[in-house]
């Protein structure tokens, strides 16, 4: 998953932060096949408690704190399975502890666990997530952005800016972050979800934000697209127009080849 690029990231997450005015740290995650390479990070914490990786995911962007955990540390096969330090066998395929729970019957259970986006399971031993901007893990392998829906559509069409794709994301609903991290660490692809309960409560990401998990490329390629954007007066915040105005004024000043 390396990526050999050199990048600025302190500059990168000022630049980032500077078109969207985000709110939340911007942070980094990266597995690693051997626990020493994770505990050799410098100024890393290791957990003295049993926690969700919600939990130690937002240790990183809402205290600042780099934290490398194992399986061990992780509270069920769940969180592990996503991020491929946990087995997923035909028990944790079943989702039998779902069942009454968050679906209605065991075929229901299997179904979602079989829509996750998961890290295959027996090459990874430790993972780490860290504040982007500190460099302390150079590279990682994907970045996490929690943003509200305004900024995120600016931070999508900075990704749409060229090379032009439509980007084709799901809802798996409770265990988001398969379609957001896990998704992104397994495909290398730009992932985007809506943060599910455990997240939310465990986590304590708050109503109004959306994640999305990118590899570090991708962040360069939407920042550049931002700032292409914000030339043309696309940036945000996004100014509200008035649901009563005459709309020409301002629809010619973005497509003045319209205007009649």
């Amino acid at each position: 998953m390396t990526d050999a690029t050199q990048y600025d990231w302190r500059g990168l997450v000022a630049e980032l932060n500077a078109l969207l005015r985000l709110k939340t740290t911007v942070i980094g995650m990266k597995l690693f096949e051997r626990v020493e390479e994770m505990e050799a990070i410098p100024r890393i914490r290791r957990p003295q408690a049993i926690h969700t990786t919600d939990q130690i995911v937002s240790m990183a962007s809402r205290l600042g704190w780099t934290v490398g955990i194992t399986a061990d540390d992780l509270a069920g096969a769940q969180c592990r399975a996503v991020i491929g330090l946990g087995a997923q066998d035909e028990a944790w395929k079943s989702g039998q502890e779902f069942v009454g729970v968050w679906h209605a019957t065991p075929e229901d259970a299997r179904l979602r666990q079989e829509s996750l986006s998961v890290v295959p399971h027996g090459r990874y031993r430790a993972l780490a997530v860290s504040p982007l901007e500190s460099g302390r893990l150079d590279p990682p392998d994907i970045c996490l952005v929690y943003a509200t829906p305004g900024q995120m559509i600016i931070l999508i069409n900075g990704l749409q800016w060229k090379g032009y794709r439509k980007f084709d994301w799901s809802v798996v609903g409770e265990t988001a972050c398969a379609a957001s991290w896990g998704r992104a660490l397994a495909t290398g692809e730009p992932s985007l979800s809506l943060p599910c309960y455990a997240e939310r409560r465990y986590g304590g990401v708050p109503d109004e934000e959306m994640l999305m998990a990118l590899p570090p490329r991708y962040l360069v390629t939407a920042i550049e697209g931002m700032k292409a954007l914000a030339k043309n007066g696309l940036r945000y915040p996004i100014a509200p127009y008035g649901i009563q105005s005459d709309v020409r004024a301002g629809m010619w000043a973005s497509y003045p080849s319209t205007k009649t």
